[in-house]
């Protein structure tokens, strides 16, 4: 297994202090109504009504805004359904594999708040019975693993951190070397996505070699502008 501490970044720096407010009864049975229909919670809710208020855009924001424009960037692939709850920080994307019985793979991309180190994480979780494919696909993602030692420090990405358990496989997600908007990371994240899926199909059904993955994630690490 590969693994090592988890650490996070932030998408956007903003401290939380806890502060005690006088509010009206009324107003916080509305708010808890609110919050309850939003799936968030109180805090969360006044905290981004009041951001709003005063033109700032709270980390939950931005992250939805990431979230939206992953939607709205893998709809040419066609390949993956994507799916996240407003105010969440963990969205999916599911795909079906070139197999047997078309088994499905869940993409789970979350997103830190805040912490240092990372800005996310990457589990590409999937269920089968089929120990042929359990033995292929931790195949792969250890030529993944390898590949991406190879060519990830050419970029200056270091220090991602890799997990593999039984029929899941995570990543951590690295901090771009650069600013970059909500549409900049969606588009890094789902272009990322994209290539594993596509890579990792075409693995399983033989038309790619380990050479043939060495040589696409190549090409895509040197013309991608931001790296994960």
């Amino acid at each position: 297994m590969i693994q090592s501490e988890k650490q996070k970044k932030e998408l956007i720096l903003l401290k939380k202090t806890l502060y005690s407010l006088m509010l009206s009864d009324e107003v916080v049975r509305e708010a808890d109504r609110l919050a309850h229909q939003m799936g968030t919670n109180r805090s969360n809710l006044i905290n981004q009504i009041l951001a709003e208020y005063l033109g700032m855009t709270t980390p939950q924001r931005r992250i939805n805004d990431v979230f939206q424009a992953i939607v709205e960037a893998v709809a040419p692939y066609g390949q993956l359904v994507p799916f996240f709850a407003p105010n969440d920080l963990t969205m999916s994307l599911k795909s079906s594999l070139e197999y047997k019985y078309r088994p499905t793979v869940k993409y789970e991309v979350e997103l830190y708040e805040s912490g240092e180190g990372s800005i996310g994480e990457l589990s590409v979780i999937f269920r089968t019975q089929s120990a042929a494919l359990i033995s292929d696909m931790t195949d792969f993602f250890r030529l993944w693993h390898k590949t991406e030692q190879k060519y990830l420090p050419r970029r200056g990405v270091v220090n991602v951190n890799y997990a593999l358990y039984d029929n899941k496989f995570c990543r951590s997600l690295a901090v771009p070397h650069k600013d970059f908007t909500p549409q900049e990371l969606a588009g890094a994240i789902s272009a990322y996505i994209e290539l594993f899926d596509e890579l990792m199909k075409g693995y399983l059904s033989g038309r790619y070699s380990a050479a043939d993955i060495d040589r696409r994630y190549g090409e895509y690490a040197a013309r991608q502008n931001i790296i994960i």
